[in-house]
């Protein structure tokens, strides 16, 4: 029996695996511990303009906001852009950007060139303010209602059908 057991375990796994494969579960979906919580302090250098510091008192003026973890090298970046543009030009919805590991000069030249649809936007070349808020990769973008609390977290680029069918509707649903 004991020379059989590696087999058993092999066997065992792979069907773990398959059964994983077919329940259904998307990624995208899993819950980020965050949501429903205050979002996570922090204090990082705007890196758009100003000589002051972005912190969470910013996510607490009353009105929701999104918060974009965007980057220069990052294509689904460029991708999304146009919805964010959209998202603050034609919602007139408030954008705070997070630059994530990106030089500050890559980031302003990106938009530059893109276009600016943050209100602000800071640095966090280290990554370390994703890794407090649960980004597993950019982008991913945060609604936070007015009071700093973590509504919706949306993985990936917002395009295609996403910004009609889920930022939006949520976003709407927070400013209530």
């Amino acid at each position: 029996m004991q020379r059989f057991l590696p087999l058993l375990i092999v066997i065992g796994l792979v069907g773990l695996f398959a059964y994983m494969l077919r329940d259904g579960r998307n990624p995208s979906e899993i819950k980020n511990i965050h949501v429903g919580e205050p979002a996570p302090e922090f204090s990082l250098a705007d890196i758009g303009g100003s000589d002051g510091d972005i912190d969470e008192t910013i996510l607490k003026s009353g009105s929701p906001v999104l918060v974009n973890f965007f980057a220069s090298w990052c294509v689904p970046c460029r991708a999304e852009h146009d919805s964010l543009m959209e998202l603050a030009n034609t919602h007139n919805i408030k954008i705070i950007g997070i630059a994530y590991k990106d030089k500050p000069e890559d980031s302003r030249a990106f938009l530059e060139e893109l276009g600016n649809p943050f209100e602000v936007y800071g640095g966090d070349l280290d990554g370390v303010v994703g890794f407090e808020w649960g980004v597993t990769g950019v982008p991913e973008t945060f609604i936070v209602d007015g009071n700093g609390r973590i509504r919706y977290h949306h993985y990936g680029p917002i395009v295609g059908d996403a910004l009609a069918q889920k930022v939006l509707p949520e976003f709407l649903k927070v400013s209530k």
